[in-house]
């Protein structure tokens, strides 16, 4: 059997997730930055075959919390949709497994 060749860095999915400050608490802007590179470090191995991950502080409400691109173009609910399955995962699933981690993170950061 062919062993599988990695998954180049363009064909995968970069979950670009903007945190907000509001998330650390009434004096979260003073940790955000910190947080989201935390966070990053912590995520970076969850379903790494085919996803990179970014997490950014969210300071523009008007910009999604969740984006998806691959090869460097926005993919819309569907399209993402579409990419994950193919990996076996559900959409929903895969952000509700990541809001849940993002709560235990935020309660590590925080010292809970």
């Amino acid at each position: 059997m062919a062993q599988e060749l990695p998954l180049p860095l363009y064909k995968k999915l970069t979950v670009l997730f903007r945190v907000e400050p509001g998330c650390l608490g009434p004096d979260g802007i003073d940790h955000i930055e910190g947080f989201c590179k935390f966070a990053k470090k912590q995520v970076t191995g969850l379903h790494s075959d085919f996803v990179r991950w970014s997490i950014t502080p969210r300071f523009d409400k008007t910009l999604p919390e969740t984006e998806y691109k691959t090869n460097n173009k926005r993919l819309d609910h569907d399209k993402a949709e579409k990419y994950l399955h193919i990996f076996g995962q559900e959409l929903d699933d895969f952000e509700e497994q990541f809001q849940e981690l993002l709560s235990e993170l935020i309660d590590k950061y925080l010292g809970r």
